[in-house]
């Protein structure tokens, strides 16, 4: 007879098995939240313009409908994770025209 699997301590987690044999990959530099009162709709796609350049129309690429329970969950993962980054190799600046001024300033 086989063992049956431990249960998780109290307040201990148990791994979630997942399968990624599906998995596909998308790079985005563009997102776009809104929602409705029972979920959040996260649309991703890829920004072509440079800062300066006419309007171009981004083409959303891939959306991801969640409820606000693992939204909430997937904020504090990426909140971790960004925290984490900006320990190991400084502070990420979000304002594009403050980043391009720091570049140039820091090539003088």
């Amino acid at each position: 007879m086989a063992d049956a699997p431990q249960s998780a301590r109290p307040g201990e987690q148990m791994p979630v098995p997942v399968d990624e044999s599906h998995i596909v990959a998308t790079y985005a530099n563009f997102c776009r939240v809104t929602g409705t009162p029972e979920e959040l709709i996260v649309d991703f796609g890829l920004n072509k313009q440079v800062a300066g350049t006419s309007p171009e129309t981004i083409q959303l690429t891939q959306r991801i409908i969640v409820n606000f329970f693992t939204a909430k969950r997937l904020a504090a993962a990426l909140v971790m994770a960004v925290q984490r980054h900006e320990q190991a190799f400084g502070q990420l600046e979000t304002d594009v025209q403050k980043r391009i001024v720091h570049q140039q300033a820091a090539k003088a």
